[in-house]
């Protein structure tokens, strides 16, 4: 996924930062380029704003989404394939999906509203009339709706194969849904692969190598999931949302050093580099808490 690296800082909304990778210039001179039809090339840079836009406020749509059910966000980062907004939903099935499920229903908002435009555009007689505004309408019209079909393809990490994943969290849980949903999308990465050889599209081809490393991580992922669930648990310590005990062993990487400890033996220091925590993150809710209140109740001396 695109990081901060390599980007600059856009502007602030909402408490969220946005920001936009030098690359993405490359992909919008190419599109404007590619765009055609048009009596002027602002109406190409238009253009090109516009998909901006859109797929900005797509992403505003997940990152406000995740907020309202008690997520944390942080920024969002255009980039060439699109965009990305970092959030962190509380790992439940039905957080998850509203958090993904929200971009594109920004996408599904906005389709009969520019169609209503385009209505209005034939009704007042703009089809052949300069300047090229009902042809702009049309184009915007057209990306919206691909960025929509597009994006709700059931191949991770596509919203899509998110949103499926969430809905399979229902049923097999959080590892299973995983492994599941990035299975699937080794055949969507297939389909892919197949489409860009045949329309001999490079940006299929470069969509498709980005999404196949996500799957790849995905499954990772939920394969370390998987054991970590099977791991033998620390007695005298839950978490103090999910009051799920934590696995014993190294599993928790220092942030300085970047090696794996065991927070709780060490009583928060990093064996490696004597860094010292406060806090630790849950393994299975995700929440960050003192350690101080990972005490189980069994350990609590009883009062009269």
């Amino acid at each position: 996924m695109p990081t901060r690296n390599g980007s600059f800082h856009l502007f602030r909304l909402f408490g969220i930062d946005v920001y936009l990778h030098w690359a993405w210039f490359l992909a919008a001179f190419y599109f404007v380029n590619q765009a055609k039809g048009y009596s002027s090339p602002v109406w190409s840079v238009l253009e090109c704003l516009s998909l901006f836009l859109i797929v900005l406020i797509h992403e505003f749509g997940h990152q406000l989404a995740c907020r309202s059910v008690g997520g944390k966000t942080s920024v969002i980062v255009l980039w060439p394939l699109g965009g990305v907004a970092y959030v962190a939903p509380p790992q439940r099935p039905g957080a998850q999906l509203w958090s993904i499920a929200a971009g594109p229903l920004v996408n599904v908002i906005l389709f009969p509203i520019l169609s209503a435009l385009l209505w209005l555009g034939t009704q007042a007689g703009w089809t052949d009339a300069p300047p090229d505004w009902f042809k702009f309408l049309n184009h915007v019209w057209t990306i919206n709706l691909v960025l929509l079909v597009f994006n709700m393809m059931p191949v991770y990490p596509l919203d899509g194969g998110q949103i499926l994943r969430s809905l399979l969290w229902f049923a097999f849980g959080q590892a299973r849904s995983l492994m599941i949903a990035t299975s699937i999308g080794f055949v969507g990465v297939a389909g892919l692969i197949a489409l860009a050889f045949w329309q001999q599209s490079v940006w299929l081809g470069i969509m498709a190598v980005f999404i196949l490393m996500n799957c790849w991580g995905g499954l990772m992922q939920a394969r370390a999931m998987v054991k970590m669930a099977k791991a033998p648990r620390r007695e005298g310590f839950v978490c103090p949302v999910c009051k799920t005990a934590p696995p014993r062993g190294a599993v928790w990487h220092c942030g300085k050093c970047r090696k794996v400890f065991d927070v709780f033996e060490t009583q928060g220091v990093c064996p490696h580099c004597q860094t010292q925590y406060a806090a630790t993150t849950c393994t299975e809710c995700g929440n960050l808490r003192p350690i101080s209140e990972w005490t189980s109740s069994a350990n609590v001396p009883p009062t009269l």
